[in-house]
């Protein structure tokens, strides 16, 4: 199932970034198999059914320091189209494991290395977490309430759209590539490029001069009064976004407010008083009753929601967003017409596959043995 059903891939284990990639591209149909350590068989909780981190990929559980070790990921290597791994610059080439050997032995592989620094350059070899990446690229510090300090954003733009996605494009890129010239390539996927491609525009709007460095004063982070988050009575929040004129004016009608005794919309000095006005309106009622107002409107409004309300959303609910048995999976993304994606299982536990991906790669019942015996595989 999905469209890259036939894609092999393997993934060195990893934190959350890689297992982001990764899922993505096991959601679209390609063949996963994780390479964990053989030290934590048995070390700690085993992969959750349907798991963010772990669904839809095989484990095999292996010792890289050992030599027999490391020439059966080599071994699987050769018969994979990806290869992907997020150690810090240089560890993969010490394990035996770089792009050198692993293209050595599969010429046409996509080698894809996922860091927060990148390969190359003063902070590559430094440890660091998506709050850092975000931060060095400028964008926490374009996020914050209006005087106050830049706040974090969840991992959302530094670890998983920065690194995991970027690192799928990428890698999607280079495979796409490779099956015209029969020739693999490096994907050197770093969190702090993936998250400046995402600011570009900022960039842009900034050297323009239409977006500032004071906090709370612009038109996407909450400085204009029509793309902003209000409290109501109940204590709940709304936001409204209607930057075009003409839903501006469906939105103040909607929620009624003159326009006439308003300023331009795009007054940026009336901005605050403008604000206040709207905050004033918006709490007068509760979340709920300004929604049944405004939304499925052109007014460009939606309530403000908690994970667990956003799974019980009817919109959410009639497109099938939220899925599984307890409704906390989210279903594979984009959907396609024809080769649709497929949630598939977890690993039953570290190292559960072992024995089922070797031989299906060719290692006959002798061979998995000796390695077992010799400690170089395990599970």
């Amino acid at each position: 199932m999905g469209p890259l059903a036939g894609v092999k891939i393997i993934e060195l284990a990893g934190l959350g970034a890689l297992p982001f990639a990764t899922l993505k591209l096991a959601d679209m149909g390609a063949d996963v198999v994780r390479i964990d350590r053989l030290s934590e068989v048995g070390a700690g909780p085993e992969p959750q059914p349907y798991s963010a981190w772990d669904r839809g990929r095989r484990s095999v559980a292996v010792d890289l320091k050992k030599p027999s070790g490391v020439e059966t990921v080599l071994r699987l290597a050769a018969g994979a189209d990806v290869f992907l791994e997020a150690f810090r610059p240089g560890v993969a080439e010490r394990l035996g494991v770089g792009p050198e050997p692993v293209m050595e032995a599969n010429p046409a592989i996509v080698y894809g290395r996922l860091t927060g620094w990148g390969q190359t350059g003063p902070l590559a070899s430094s440890a660091g977490h998506s709050l850092n990446y975000e931060a060095i690229t400028g964008v926490i510090g374009s996020v914050g309430p209006p005087g106050g300090p830049p706040v974090p954003v969840l991992q959302l733009l530094g670890d998983f759209a920065g690194g995991g996605l970027t690192l799928a494009f990428g890698v999607m890129c280079a495979l796409w590539e490779s099956r015209g010239s029969g020739r693999g390539q490096v994907v050197d996927a770093a969190m702090t490029d993936g998250v400046a491609s995402l600011a570009s525009v900022f960039y842009g709007m900034q050297a323009s001069g239409t977006h500032t460095t004071d906090l709370g004063s612009n038109l996407f982070d909450g400085g204009a009064p029509f793309y902003a988050i209000y409290e109501c009575a109940d204590g709940g929040y709304v936001s409204v976004a209607p930057i075009e004129p003409h839903f501006y004016s469906l939105l103040l009608k909607t929620i009624g407010i003159d326009e006439a005794s308003l300023p331009p919309q795009y007054d940026r000095a009336e901005w605050p008083r403008v604000k206040e006005l709207l905050a004033a309106r918006f709490l007068e009622k509760s979340r709920d009753e300004w929604c049944a107002l405004l939304e499925g409107t052109d007014c460009c409004a939606a309530p403000v929601l908690t994970y667990d309300e956003a799974r019980r959303h009817p919109h959410h609910r009639a497109r099938g967003t939220f899925v599984g048995d307890d409704g906390t999976e989210v279903v594979p993304v984009p959907i396609l017409s024809r080769t649709p994606g497929e949630r598939r299982p977890s690993p039953a536990w570290v190292g559960a596959d072992t024995d089922d991906v070797l031989s299906s790669n060719g290692f006959d019942a002798g061979e998995i043995a000796r390695l077992r015996r010799h400690g170089a595989v395990g599970g």
